[in-house]
C-alpha cells in the first residue's frame, strides 16, 4: 500500500495514510486513459457545424458560356466548388461525435490516473477543507500553504462555502467524488483529497 503524508489547512504535515492498492496502486494503462480523455471531449462537442455542399448553394442554375470557343475552361455552374461563392466538397454536416466507453474501462481508467498521481507524487490528502465563510482568500492562502498552483480538489460532500470560494481562483478546480472524471484528473497538475474523499473513493472503486 502506498503511504502518503496528510496535511492541514496550513500546510504541516500531521499524519500518514496508507491508500488502498485497489484504487491507488493499479498498473496504469495508458491507452485505457487516453480513450476515457477523447471520450469527454467528444461527447463535449456541440457538432453543429455546417456548410452548404453545391446542391445546397443558391444560384448557377444557367451554364456561364458556351461549352466551346470562348477561350475558357468548360464550366458547368457557377456555384461549382472551384467558383467564388459556390459549394464546398464533403462539406460538414452537424452530427453527434459522443461515443461509449463501457463501466469497467471507465473504472480502469479512473483508478490509472489516481495511481499515477500518487506514483509521481502529484496528490495530496487533506485532514479536513472548512471554512466558517465564503471567502475567496481563505481557499487561495490554503492552496498557497500547499504549494498548488494549478489543481484539482475533491471533497466527499457538497460544501457551499468550499466550492463558491474556489471559483475564482485560477487554475484551480473542485469536485466532488461522484463527478471526478479521468480528463479533469489528469489536466490537473496536483490533485488534492479531503480524507473523507479519499475514504468514499475506496469505498466506491475498491
Amino acid at each position: 500500500m502506498a503511504n502518503v503524508s496528510v496535511y492541514n489547512m496550513e500546510g504541516k504535515e500531521v499524519g500518514k495514510m496508507e491508500l488502498s492498492d485497489a484504487v491507488f496502486g493499479v498498473k496504469v494503462n495508458e491507452h485505457l486513459v487516453h480513450m476515457a480523455v477523447v471520450q469527454q471531449l467528444a461527447n463535449k462537442r456541440q457538432g453543429t457545424q455546417k456548410a452548404k455542399t453545391r446542391s445546397e448553394v443558391s444560384g448557377g442554375g444557367r451554364k456561364p458560356w458556351r461549352q466551346k470557343g470562348t477561350g475558357h475552361a468548360r464550366q458547368g455552374s457557377t456555384r461549382s466548388p472551384q467558383w467564388t461563392g459556390g459549394g464546398v466538397v464533403f462539406a460538414p454536416v452537424p452530427r453527434d461525435y459522443s461515443f461509449k466507453l463501457n463501466k469497467k474501462e471507465k473504472r480502469a481508467a479512473l483508478k490509472s490516473a489516481l495511481s499515477d498521481k500518487v506514483a509521481n507524487s502529484n496528490l495530496i490528502v487533506l485532514d479536513e477543507l472548512k471554512f466558517d465563510e465564503i471567502k475567496t482568500k481563505n481557499f487561495a492562502n490554503v492552496m498557497n500553504n500547499l504549494k498548488v498552483d494549478k489543481g484539482l480538489v475533491v471533497i466527499a460532500d457538497n460544501d457551499t462555502n468550499v466550492v463558491m470560494s474556489a471559483r475564482n481562483v485560477a487554475d484551480v478546480g473542485t469536485s466532488l467524488v461522484n463527478e471526478i472524471n479521468v480528463y479533469d484528473i489528469m489536466k490537473a497538475k496536483t490533485v488534492v483529497l479531503t480524507k473523507d474523499a479519499v475514504a468514499k473513493i475506496e469505498e466506491v472503486y475498491a
